[in-house]
């Protein structure tokens, strides 16, 4: 997959990078060729695979220190919005970051 100057520049934009012009295509290039690894990655067959909780877990014997995954039902929402600096309905009101 190749990148028009175009789209480099506005994927830069929204990423809040600020790449001069004259790099754009070396940019381009290096964008190209990681997808291209991110399409070989996704050809690997992962049948039967187990997944990692840690990468070195593959390679050594570790102790994971994990925690149960339960949700937590003795929290005080009330308490907790009082700290918000915006809130609405229950809910804590965060600034917009997409454009």
């Amino acid at each position: 997959m190749s990148f028009d100057p175009a789209t480099l520049a506005r994927i830069a934009n929204l990423a809040r990078l600020d790449i001069p012009v004259d790099q754009l295509s070396r940019f381009g290039a290096e964008m190209s060729s990681i997808l291209a690894l991110v399409d070989q990655l996704q050809g690997v067959d992962t049948k039967g695979v187990l997944p990692l909780s840690h990468p070195l877990s593959a390679v050594s014997e570790m102790a994971l220190r994990l925690r149960p995954d339960e949700a937590c039902a003795d929290i005080d929402r009330e308490a907790n919005m009082q700290n918000a600096p915006e809130t609405e309905n229950g809910l804590f009101l965060v600034p917009k970051v997409l454009e």
